[in-house]
């Protein structure tokens, strides 16, 4: 794919690109294999794949029963069969039952703790063609690459507002954010912050080692669909359309060195049901094969991106998404859980007391826009957002938020000696 100041012209698309693009959403024999790994992509034996879509593609879940669901909630311990049960519709009858187990189970080992972090965008130049996605290479937004200048100004920002913990995303290219510059990005966020993560495109193993030097804590991925032939109409072109290579992403940063790995589904891009099912079953076999790591998952939903309003996508109501997220704290009670500002004030301020563990706040998904939205200082060097947030609120005032309502905001629980 190339680079994506050659794709559009003044008027938008290139001719040229224009004609690649019509031939790559209508004529699928022009697209390269999505199962087949690309030659700078590194494969790695492991056999949680198998595991996980074996289990993915058996997935019935109109075969539970209410009766499945009740012998589930009544047991200590939850196994991979409870766990189908519990994503079942025969649970959603269940949800205040499972939300107050999940609040049990939570309360049992984080306490009445929710931890903070903000995401910092560094840059939004892409070359992947996924159609659901704001920063797709064929999408003619304001793309801008930050100058380390820019990131540290961000930072301080950021930093100045309280918050402790970052994690810095890029679009995914490998031309305009390459290892080096995340790597760069991620040493000065070390001056300013304790923790660090990054969600960025999918690297080998020798890279994750390298941004661990660099002064990562832990790696974001998101698989976006499990169903592999799903996964193919969605992502035409570039490296992400390698469905393999993206699923053991989080298995290569655990073998870079990595603490801690974070994973999903983008729920609404197919079944999210068997999507929940798998996320749940890809961080369950991971836990299992790297006790020591930390084990975290996520539940973003579809939201409106720039230029596209007719996302075909498969809606997951707010009683949905709570009955996963309780499925996942039942099914991985130590696991951490992540909301996003993807998602409303009032869902957030009810799920962490139920089953979430982490938020965001003071979030931007734009490139460059932290001062004009946390000082209003006019910035006229900005980059588009990859998709529209919910939950608007800045740090401080979600910090007062989750105060007053009885938790325990925080920023920061590691000591490094």
């Amino acid at each position: 794919m190339m680079e994506n100041n050659f794709l559009f012209d003044s008027e938008g698309l290139s001719e040229e690109a224009l004609k690649r693009k019509h031939k790559l959403e209508n004529d699928p024999s022009c697209r390269t294999d999505h199962m087949k790994y690309m030659d700078d992509q590194e494969q790695i034996k492991s056999d949680i794949l198998e595991k996980v879509m074996a289990e993915f593609d058996s997935y019935d879940y109109s075969a539970y029963t209410v009766l499945d669901v009740s012998r589930a909630l009544q047991k200590n311990t939850i196994g991979v069969e409870e766990f189908k049960a519990l994503l079942s519709p025969a649970a959603e009858p269940f949800l205040e039952q499972m939300a107050e187990k999940a609040r049990i189970e939570t309360r049992k080992h984080f306490g009445n703790t929710v931890y903070l972090f903000t995401p910092l965008y560094i840059a939004n130049y892409c070359e992947n063609y996924c159609v659901y996605c704001g920063f797709n290479c064929y999408n003619h937004i304001r793309r801008m690459k930050l100058s380390m200048e820019q990131i540290e100004h961000e930072m301080k920002v950021i930093a100045d507002s309280g918050m402790e913990e970052i994690l810095i995303l890029t679009g995914e290219s490998k031309i305009m954010s390459d290892v080096k510059y995340i790597g760069e990005a991620c040493k000065l966020a070390r001056k300013y912050f304790r923790m660090v993560g990054v969600e960025i495109y999918p690297v080998n193993v020798e890279d994750y080692k390298y941004l661990h030097e660099c002064g990562v804590d832990y790696v974001t991925v998101f698989q976006e669909t499990y169903d592999n032939v799903k996964y193919e109409t969605l992502h035409l072109a570039g490296h992400k359309r390698v469905w393999p290579y993206r699923f053991e992403a989080q298995e290569r940063a655990l073998m870079g060195g990595m603490r801690g790995i974070a994973g999903s589904a983008l729920l609404g891009l197919s079944d999210f049901r068997k999507d929940a099912l798998a996320t749940g079953l890809h961080m369950y076999y991971l836990q299992r094969k790297y006790p020591h790591a930390e084990i975290s998952l996520s539940c973003p939903r579809l939201r409106p991106i720039v230029n596209n309003d007719k996302i075909n996508h498969m809606d997951v109501g707010e009683r949905q998404l709570c009955q996963v997220l309780c499925a996942y704290r039942l099914f991985l009670p130590f696991a951490g859980i992540t909301v996003s500002s993807r998602e409303t004030k009032s869902f957030r301020d009810g799920i962490v007391k139920i089953a979430a563990t982490k938020i965001s706040a003071g979030v931007s998904t734009g490139i460059g826009d932290h001062e004009s939205k946390y000082t209003g200082k006019e910035n006229t060097e900005e980059g588009d957002e990859q998709f529209e947030i919910a939950d608007t609120r800045s740090f401080d005032t979600m910090y007062k938020d989750m105060s007053a309502e009885g938790l325990q905001p925080v920023l920061n629980d590691y000591l490094y000696v």
